[in-house]
């Protein structure tokens, strides 16, 4: 079986065709680099994505600060993450890099502000 994925980890955008047999990676082809094939193999084994939103800022003239994830989470864990997110809400003030929600979903991933609201 082949699965076709666009790389993401630069503009490239290489077209990289994965070959299976089974839950075996038979093939990888289409890569121009390295980080193409490290991105296929992981995006197979174990998806991971970056999540960016807003929190709500309590008696604030702001309503919301935007939000991410320090570093990606587990593709399935997006829902509930978002969850945890939408039922937040922080007082101000609010810098770049403060801990909004640590430790989310005991994923070791903090959420973090990415904007100030004073």
């Amino acid at each position: 079986m082949k699965k076709q994925f666009t790389c993401i980890n630069c503009p490239l955008g290489c077209q990289v065709v994965v070959t299976m047999d089974g839950e075996e990676i038979t093939d990888i082809s289409g890569n121009n680099c390295k980080r193409g094939e490290n991105y296929v193999r992981d995006e197979i084994k174990d998806p991971k994505r970056m999540v960016c939103s807003t929190v709500k800022i309590a008696d604030s003239k702001n309503y919301s600060v935007p939000v991410k994830t320090a570093t990606a989470i587990p593709k399935g864990l997006i829902f509930d993450c978002m969850k945890e997110i939408n039922n937040t809400e922080i007082k101000a003030p609010v810098h770049v890099g403060d801990v909004v929600i640590a430790n989310i979903l005991d994923t070791g991933v903090d959420i973090v502000a990415t904007d100030e609201r004073l």
